[in-house]
């Protein structure tokens, strides 16, 4: 039993992994047909109301103020940056660049007294971040370096609200706020949305399908398979897995759209692994203040021991329970 446990927790943790790859090539091929604004606000309006409903029953506590800016921010403002990103950029570039999140993550909680790593990881930081310099400055096909830097730019805001995000979540359920939250992203996106005017109809059925495709598969199944996942197994193996999202969107980029991928995509590509593997190797220990090793730009679970007095039937004791908190962000994935 404790084996199959830990396979599906796997097994839920790859398909999460896959199906955030597949983010950017699917916003890329709705962004034919929808502007950035547009698409941001009709993503999260598709995908909110499935969470919601799901966790209808804790709606109440997670519909704060607080709570609902910081999905303005971290959900709205950063996926409207990235499809602009995205338009200016290739496919592959915009994922290279996003696979720098958990170096910016730690970067971010260093420098706010919220976390702390160690000299392996900080190398790996390092070296993910001098592969984006890399990737960026190697041009090709539909890249450009504003584009480059427009998605660096939402991928940086990205990592504040991921260092954030435990404290919003403590205490309450994680679909509930991810649902607010996401209510908070399509209502920040939607001045962008209507400047932009009434859309065209669609040239086809692809970027119908890809816009189903995106809410759905590339937002609602992510977040829930990443959280079973990451409930059963440790938070630093559960983290190696988002490491697959740069890897399917390259892939995607060069097979799909055409992207080059020549010696400086390569370079770069290996660098930004390189740095990976030792960011989220056994060497490294980054820490998040009453949250564990640095949270990913998308979801994070941590168990917490916690007594529940109320429903013990031991006399004079206090029976333990778990409370499961999941950390969950965005944008990237996006």
């Amino acid at each position: 039993m404790p084996n199959l446990r830990r396979h599906s927790a796997l097994l839920a943790l790859t398909a999460a992994g896959l199906l955030w790859g597949l983010t950017v090539p699917l916003s890329k091929l709705v962004l034919e047909w929808l502007d950035g604004g547009t698409l941001t606000a009709v993503r999260f309006a598709l995908a909110a109301p499935v969470l919601a409903l799901i966790a209808r029953r804790h709606l109440r506590a997670a519909f704060t103020p607080r709570i609902l800016a910081a999905g303005a921010i971290g959900y709205g403002v950063v996926i409207v940056l990235q499809n602009a990103g995205i338009e200016r950029t290739s496919v592959s570039h915009a994922a290279l660049i996003v696979g720098a999140t958990p170096a910016l993550v730690a970067l971010t909680a260093a420098a706010t007294g919220r976390g702390r790593s160690g000299t392996t990881a900080w190398m790996g930081f390092a070296l993910a971040l001098a592969g984006v310099a890399i990737v960026a400055g190697g041009g090709g096909g539909a890249s450009t370096l504003g584009g480059d830097a427009i998605v660096l730019l939402s991928v940086t805001i990205s990592a504040t609200f991921v260092v954030i995000q435990p404290s919003l979540l403590r205490g309450r359920d994680p679909f509930a706020v991810t649902a607010v939250q996401m209510i908070g992203g399509g209502v920040a996106a939607l001045p962008s949305a209507l400047a932009e005017g009434v859309p065209q109809a669609p040239v086809g059925s692809t970027p119908v399908l890809a816009l189903a495709a995106l809410a759905f598969a590339g937002t609602i199944g992510p977040f829930a398979l990443f959280a079973y996942g990451q409930a059963r197994v440790q938070p630093q193996l559960a983290g190696a897995f988002l490491n697959l999202e740069p890897l399917v969107g390259t892939a995607a980029g060069a097979l799909a759209f055409g992207d080059p991928f020549g010696p400086a995509q390569l370079a770069g590509a290996v660098v930004i692994l390189a740095g990976i593997v030792l960011s989220t190797g056994e060497g490294s220990r980054t820490r998040t203040r009453r949250a564990p090793a640095a949270a990913q730009p998308v979801a994070a679970v941590t168990v917490e021991a916690c007594t529940d007095s109320s429903r013990s039937t031991w006399p004079g004791r206090r029976r333990p329970s778990v409370a499961v908190v999941a950390e969950v962000g965005a944008a990237s994935r996006t």
